[in-house]
């Protein structure tokens, strides 16, 4: 298969180095407004040329794979659609849904029934193709959220191609999608990213950062992101993404009144139910 990736990063180049290692890839063209990205793919083998503009990348292309900031999607969308082959598919890899559908639409006429959105539910906190692995997606999900209009030949065509990459490929409609992913990805990134800015502000804060643990490793692995990406991301998904934090920081409230009260019952009510629905989320067979 003849493929454009417009946004040479890491997710996109994993999705290549998969489908290569699947022995899907014929030949393999991107385009990146930073050149350098698609020279480290070149060097790497994940694309065999790089294109000077999206319409150049997209010209050939049997499928089309954007993977840049959601924020840039329209804009890539309107470039790619006068370039596109009459038969070309299709698909993006955001975190969001809502938004990139409706930019979609607008900009893609009638090429949008070949259009296939999707979010592989994988990554790594370190951005760039430099970190693509062909292994990122094996086990994980990669969730598809299709409208009224999308092709189901287009569809089951990305399912078989998802597919190929090791993933469980799942549906689920776009509102749901970007509901569920405010909670549980968009909401933690943000808190991650304002945990180290407001440490690393502070007076000392840069020593203080020096004695960061395991723990604290782990809570700000993802702080390490892509800041445009997940600017991108807040936004395009502030209806949901406001709706958490609020409810977040009421929980905070009760906390911070806890922690000024000295309430031991509160914190360990709020703790045990925590640590119980961690510990059956890491491992389903310790729900009892």
């Amino acid at each position: 298969m003849r493929i454009a990736l417009i946004g040479v990063g890491m997710i996109g180049g994993s999705l290549l180095a998969a489908w290569r290692q699947a022995g899907l890839v014929t030949t393999a063209t991107g385009y990146d407004i930073d050149g350098s990205a698609a020279a480290q793919a070149l060097d790497r083998g994940l694309i065999d040329r790089s294109a000077d503009s999206v319409a150049q990348a997209v010209r050939d292309a049997e499928l089309v794979v954007v993977a840049t900031p959601v924020g840039s999607m329209r804009e890539v969308f309107a470039q790619a659609a006068a370039a596109l082959a009459p038969a070309a598919l299709l698909t993006d890899v955001g975190s969001t849904k809502g938004g990139v559908i409706a930019d979609a639409r607008a900009a893609l006429g009638a090429a949008f029934s070949r259009y296939v959105p999707a979010h592989p539910i994988a990554g790594k906190e370190l951005p760039g193709v430099k970190h693509a692995d062909a292994r990122l997606f094996s086990g994980r999900r990669i969730v598809l959220t299709p409208v009224a209009e999308t092709s189901s030949d287009a569809l089951a065509k990305l399912e078989d191609l998802f597919a190929r990459t090791g993933a469980q490929v799942q549906r689920m409609e776009a509102d749901e999608h970007d509901r569920v992913f405010a909670a549980v990805s968009h909401l933690p990134h943000l808190l991650s990213f304002a945990l180290v800015a407001a440490i690393g502000a502070e007076t000392g804060g840069e020593r203080r950062l020096g004695y960061g643990g395991a723990g604290f490793r782990d809570f700000t692995r993802i702080a390490a992101a892509s800041p445009v990406m997940w600017r991108d991301i807040c936004l395009a998904n502030r209806e949901a993404l406001g709706a958490e934090l609020r409810r977040y920081r009421v929980l905070l409230e009760r906390l911070q009144q806890a922690v000024d009260e000295g309430d031991a019952a509160t914190l360990q009510r709020t703790f045990e139910l925590a640590a119980q629905l961690r510990r059956q989320w890491a491992d389903p067979a310790d729900a009892r």
